[in-house]
C-alpha cells in the first residue's frame, strides 16, 4: 500500500509562511500612509480621517513585527551570534 499524503512541509515552512505575512502587512500600512498624505480634502474631518488611517497603519506595522518575531522565534538561535 502506497501513502498518499502529501509531502510533510520542511520545518522552517511555518516560518517562512509568517514572514510572508508580515512582508504584506508592511505593504498595507505602507499604502495607508500613503493614501492619507495623497488626500487632498482638508479641515478637522479630514484630519481625524488621517488620524484613523496612521493608527490602522501603525496597528498593520506592529503585526508585522510580531509576526517577524515569531518567525526568527520558530528559526531558532541565529549560529552566526554565538
Amino acid at each position: 500500500m502506497t501513502d498518499c499524503r502529501p509531502p510533510r512541509p520542511a520545518p522552517s515552512a511555518p516560518a517562512d509562511g509568517l514572514r510572508g505575512h508580515c512582508t504584506v502587512l508592511r505593504s498595507h500600512a505602507r499604502r495607508l500612509r500613503a493614501g492619507a498624505a495623497a488626500l487632498e480634502w482638508r479641515g478637522p474631518q479630514a484630519d481625524a480621517l488621517r488620524a484613523e488611517v496612521a493608527a490602522l497603519a501603525d496597528r498593520c506595522a506592529r503585526a508585522a513585527d510580531g509576526f517577524a518575531l515569531a518567525a526568527a522565534q520558530l528559526d531558532g538561535p541565529d549560529p552566526r551570534r554565538s
